[in-house]
């Protein structure tokens, strides 16, 4: 049989990717072990990929080439294909895993140890076939590194300890702590506003997200917004203005004016909603209901849920390529 002809052969490849509204959305089932990918048209589950032990956060690599699921208790990073869901790599040898983070000027690969106390600071070089990730520094902390956003500028690494209630700064280029300061209860998810100097600390521990100004010195508390019993996770709503707040207790999701700092919108987040996407029609949020084993549909628009799709068990990042910005 005659080979293909090369016009032929590079058609048929790119009618295997698929289109943007069709790119699949990923689920972790974090006591399955185990990633769920949906079908963003049909909303259901197309497969499910097994993956390491305690699979909790996700993020895409800087080429965009790879979605790094990061296994907590297998001390290992799964490499997959964002658009085809296919497994490229499994990378060993990652300290606990549990929250994971680029830094913007993709230099810097950062690794929260939640249950060994420490943050890893890793150099990333992906030419490096074989070690694309370097330790650079192990940086001890407080009680249970939780959450962790980076700056613009590459600068400062912001993280929450849940069990010691504090926020820490961590200086990029000397990897050293630069400040701690006490926070409200199980602080988790923080949020850093684009120009760099409100960051938003989720207390799930309580009803509030505090408000802190980073932009000289420790930070310092500015506000406690109260939003819902159990506050946990953050996504931006894609307009440099307005976040998502899931509150894990309260089976609720706020909307907060990061400029007014206050609440404008209340949404149903039912099953303890954890990890939020919003999808890039900018109504469709995707959230992850982590004791119904289910991932939940909410349309922004008109309040509700709109369906909810079974998963496994204790899902916890959710993530799709067609998603809103970041901020």
């Amino acid at each position: 049989m005659a080979a293909p002809e090369p016009a032929a052969t590079a058609s048929a490849a790119a009618a295997t990717v698929p289109l943007p509204g069709q790119r699949p959305i990923f689920v972790l089932n974090s006591l399955d072990a185990s990633v769920s990918v949906l079908d963003p048209v049909t909303f259901t589950e197309r497969e499910r990929i097994p993956v390491g032990k305690e699979p909790h956060h996700l993020y895409l690599t800087p080429d965009d080439k790879s979605l790094l699921v990061a296994n907590a208790l297998s001390d290992s990073l799964t490499f997959i294909d964002p658009l085809t869901a296919k497994v490229q790599r499994t990378l060993g040898g990652i300290s606990d895993p549990y929250q994971l983070r680029f830094s913007p000027d993709m230099k810097w690969f950062v690794t929260l140890a939640n249950r060994l106390n420490h943050v890893d600071i890793y150099k990333w070089q992906p030419e490096n076939a074989a070690e694309p990730m370097k330790l650079v520094k192990r940086v001890p902390t407080g009680k249970t590194p939780s959450h962790q956003w980076i700056d613009s500028k590459s600068t400062t690494i912001y993280a929450t300890m849940q069990d010691s209630d504090e926020l820490v700064a961590i200086d990029l280029a000397s990897q050293a702590v630069r400040w701690r300061v006490p926070t409200g209860k199980l602080p988790a998810d923080v949020y850093l506003t684009a120009d760099d100097k409100t960051l938003f600390v989720g207390l799930t521990g309580d009803r509030f997200v505090e408000v802190y100004d980073v932009s000289n010195g420790p930070a310092k508390l500015v506000k406690r917004i109260q939003t819902g019993e159990g506050a946990h996770a953050f996504r931006a709503m894609g307009d440099k203005r307005h976040i998502f707040v899931s509150n894990r207790v309260a089976n609720t999701i706020s909307l907060i004016d990061t400029q007014t700092m206050t609440v404008v919108s209340e949404l149903p987040g039912p099953g303890g909603p954890d990890c939020l996407d919003l999808m890039a029609d900018g109504r469709t949020l995707l959230v992850s209901s982590r004791w119904a084993r289910k991932i939940s549909v909410v349309d922004i628009i008109d309040k509700k849920v709109v369906r909810q799709i079974p998963v496994g068990r204790s899902p916890h990042g959710v993530w799709t390529l067609d998603h809103v910005p970041r901020q």
